[in-house]
């Protein structure tokens, strides 16, 4: 009984009707020749079994592709698991590198510095936070005898601490390292823009040069022996306000040639204690120096300010060459002051005012 059912039995049988009626009706027709009608039967019933083949056919094309969608779909959900798993294990990592952070041994923190930086390189996706768990690192605080302010250059150089304080230093340094490591090239055109919080920070021999850098806050920090921003692009806002006061001045020479600030750069209140270079670098947003204090000889030469500049109150105690290559309509030059015994040079719209205690004023020449 369950033959019948069947569909193939079925269209045996309806091909056979088919034959023998098509056949029969044909040779009541005295003009058709018993070849002819039985052929013409067979065409009939082989028509019935060609549609049960295409319809055969297209019912296993469907089939296979179901079978190709949840084979897919299962894929899909391996993925998804597989990247689950992934992302568990990155965490667990994240989460026992900070841990380690804290280790009182130098070289597991050290270690937890370097897991935490080859999970952002294999995660892209951690890399901003990786790096803002290095700033918070460079944020703790951290004093080193040759950070004296008193001690001249030859002192500090000589200048040892502790063995605790020197460990400490190495992994401060790796930290520093670390995070150049993890910014783009400046002539990266689409890399990511990761923000960079120091405010605070005390560091040593910083050197973000080449790199390319969102917004950067280096509020109240202390940047001892030298600082190289050389190169760099600054592609958000850039915050030194006050850097070196707070904490000890800025100690060491300050390298900025040839970077590019394309928003805010704000320098109010920093204290540059050696020689500050900013040649030929280019300040596309609003610029502030006001109060800032250079004790040593200062480069602005070549440098591009394009939308405003603030020099109110900056002082320039050393060889000053302040010959722009380019400058904005307005320039806030109120009681700016160079030291008169000094090799100064300015730009042809500024001139100097001589006062009488050995102090000279920068200011705009009028008509």
């Amino acid at each position: 009984m369950k033959l019948w059912r069947s569909p193939l039995a079925w269209t045996f049988l309806a091909s056979v009707v088919l034959l023998l009626g098509v056949g029969g009706w044909l040779l009541t027709d005295p003009a058709t020749s018993r070849s002819d009608a039985l052929k013409t039967g067979g065409l009939a019933g082989g028509a019935i079994v060609a549609l049960y083949a295409l319809w055969l056919n297209d019912r296993r094309r469907r089939v296979e592709e179901r079978r190709q969608d949840i084979e897919r779909q299962r894929h899909e959900l391996e993925s998804q698991r597989a990247e689950q798993d992934r992302a568990r294990v990155a965490d667990e990592r994240f989460a026992k590198a900070v841990e380690l952070l804290g280790h009182a041994a130098d070289q597991v923190r050290v270690g937890a510095l370097h897991a935490l930086a080859g999970l952002a390189r294999s995660r892209p996706e951690y890399t901003q936070t990786v790096l803002d768990v290095l700033c918070s690192y460079l944020r703790r605080p951290f004093e080193h005898p040759r950070y004296n302010k008193e001690l001249d250059r030859k002192e500090r150089g000589g200048t040892r601490g502790t063995p605790e304080q020197e460990e400490e230093l190495q992994v401060r340094l790796t930290a520093q390292r670390l995070i150049k490591d993890l910014l783009p090239p400046a002539d990266a055109p689409d890399a990511p823009d990761y923000d960079l919080d120091l405010t605070g920070a005390v560091v040593e021999y910083l050197d973000f040069s080449g790199r390319r850098i969102g917004g950067l806050l280096l509020r109240y920090a202390a940047l001892h022996s030298s600082t190289n921003l050389s190169g760099c692009r600054f592609k958000d806002k850039v915050y030194f306000t006050a850097a070196g006061t707070d904490v000890g001045r800025l100690i060491g020479y300050f390298r900025c040639r040839g970077a590019v600030f394309e928003s805010h750069a704000w320098f109010s209140g920093t204290h540059f204690a050696e020689l500050t270079d900013f040649t030929d670098t280019t300040f596309a947003g609003p610029t502030t120096f006001k109060d800032a204090q250079f004790a040593d000889d200062a480069l602005f030469t070549g440098v591009k300010v394009t939308s405003s500049l603030d020099l109110r109150r900056a002082c320039f105690h050393g060889q000053t060459d302040l010959r722009f290559g380019t400058l904005p309509e307005s320039v806030s030059l109120y009681n700016t002051l160079v030291r008169a015994e000094k090799d100064v040079r300015l730009p042809g719209v500024w001139r100097l005012e001589e006062l009488s205690d050995g102090e000279a004023r920068i200011v705009a020449k009028v008509g």
